[in-house]
């Protein structure tokens, strides 16, 4: 059966799942999740629950950040996670380009890869003074 987390709205995974991550007790942390007015289907709410998670622990593993804000919210016919923090930053084309392998980050390639199939996009921006994913997919899927 599905893991617990998928048992609950979107926005308590992401509230569970920001809770759990350590990141509010090492740093300043701000979480903003404006209500949806529906949860989204399952393969979406998968994507933003695992682009979260992604997000989470590459920030804790690499980002050096003191400051990480993260929010979810409903924009028209779509849901959006933003995450942002004042980190060391990273190579976005580079990680993009590389060969995909374990070290280069196989995680934020793949959610991207899934956004676009469900109609979706993942935006990264990065430099010296942190970096910036904003994904946004329609709450369903489009039909194949």
């Amino acid at each position: 059966h599905p893991p617990e987390w998928q048992r609950l709205t979107l926005e308590e995974a992401v509230r569970q799942l920001w809770d759990l991550s350590g990141v509010p007790q090492t740093c300043e942390a701000s979480l903003r999740i404006e209500p949806l007015p529906r949860d989204p289907e399952q393969e979406v709410k998968v994507l933003m629950y695992r682009a979260a998670q992604e997000a989470l622990s590459n920030l804790t593993r690499h980002a050096k950040a003191s400051r990480i804000e993260m929010a979810l919210e409903a924009r028209g016919d779509r849901v959006v996670l933003t995450i942002q923090d004042n980190g060391v930053g990273f190579d976005v084309a580079k990680m993009l380009d590389a060969p995909p392998n374990v070290a280069s980050g196989i995680g934020l390639r793949a959610i991207r890869e899934q956004a676009a199939t469900l109609g979706g996009k993942l935006e990264m921006t990065s430099g010296p003074t942190g970096t910036k994913l904003e994904l946004s997919a329609p709450f369903a899927a489009p039909e194949p």
